[in-house]
């Protein structure tokens, strides 16, 4: 910890007191936790995600990651107050502007193994939609048959866009003595 003050402090930067502190993570820590008789590692909350030392289905090590829910409930609650402003709008307009920001949600989000709260994030703001046009005039109750059209239009589905860490950072190197 004092080395990693050290570093940072010839940048000018500086850790937060109350944000950091040390934890036991990584490839052994579950199985050096277990023989202590100690409690699963911790998790840790950094960019948006929560990391978490998880396993494969083959049962190999693997740090999952996943959206943290009060950022999540937050970026819903901020969408729903940006949908009763724009109520009124044509629904094509509101419909270009929901798909940039499920767009860009997906971007940032889509790792693997976040796929549910990737698909959580998109029904929250299909409930919000659809709420929102229910309450454009008197006469209107939005029903979920006369929506479908609209979220297959607008709403893209989620995606995974980043590859796992180790497809990422698979790097080949050319041995120059074998190139003609």
């Amino acid at each position: 910890m004092k080395e990693l003050k050290e570093r940072l402090q010839k940048f000018g930067l500086e850790l937060h007191p109350e944000k950091t502190r040390l934890i036991e993570f990584g490839r052994f820590a579950a199985e050096n936790r277990s023989k202590r008789q100690e409690k699963k590692p911790e998790t840790c909350t950094f960019l948006g995600f929560t990391h978490i030392c998880g396993k494969t289905r083959a049962g190999k090590f693997a740090i999952k990651r996943q959206t943290i829910k009060k950022r999540l409930h937050a970026k819903v609650k901020a969408i729903k107050a940006e949908l009763i402003i724009r109520m009124h709008d044509p629904i094509t307009k509101t419909g270009q502007w929901l798909k940039t920001v499920i767009n860009g949600h997906n971007r940032y989000f889509g790792v693997p193994g976040n796929c549910q709260a990737m698909s959580d994030f998109r029904y929250l703001i299909i409930q919000r939609w659809r709420h929102t046009l229910s309450r454009r005039s008197q006469k209107g109750y939005m029903t979920w048959e006369a929506m479908q059209p609209l979220i297959s239009r607008w709403l893209p589905q989620p995606h995974v866009y980043h590859p796992y860490p180790s497809e990422r950072m698979g790097v080949v190197t050319l041995d120059k003595s074998r190139v003609r």
